[in-house]
């Protein structure tokens, strides 16, 4: 891990990113992919973090993440394809 972390460090330097620019978008994905895999709780998403409650609602605002889970997908018909939206024709 710290392996990729130190070649992931030497790509971002080498393409003259920010520090600031790399902060939030790490601290952005860590977020997404946190409320992702707790359904959507913001507690339990902080307490993964290591950062309160408020912090991680601060910074959801901050980066416009809204926390949702995504939209389930419709179930697939016998046939293995997805039913087609019905069309309106009026």
């Amino acid at each position: 891990m710290k392996e990729s972390l130190n070649e992931l460090v030497d790509g971002l330097v080498n393409t003259g990113f920010f520090l600031e620019e790399a902060v939030e978008i790490l601290e952005s994905l860590m977020i997404q992919k946190t409320l992702l895999r707790r359904g959507g709780n913001q507690s339990l998403t902080a307490k993964d973090l290591g950062i309160h409650r408020n912090t991680l609602q601060r910074k959801m605002v901050q980066y416009k993440l809204d926390g949702k889970r995504p939209a389930p997908k419709p179930p697939a018909s016998a046939n293995g394809k997805r039913p087609r939206a019905a069309s309106k024709t009026s």
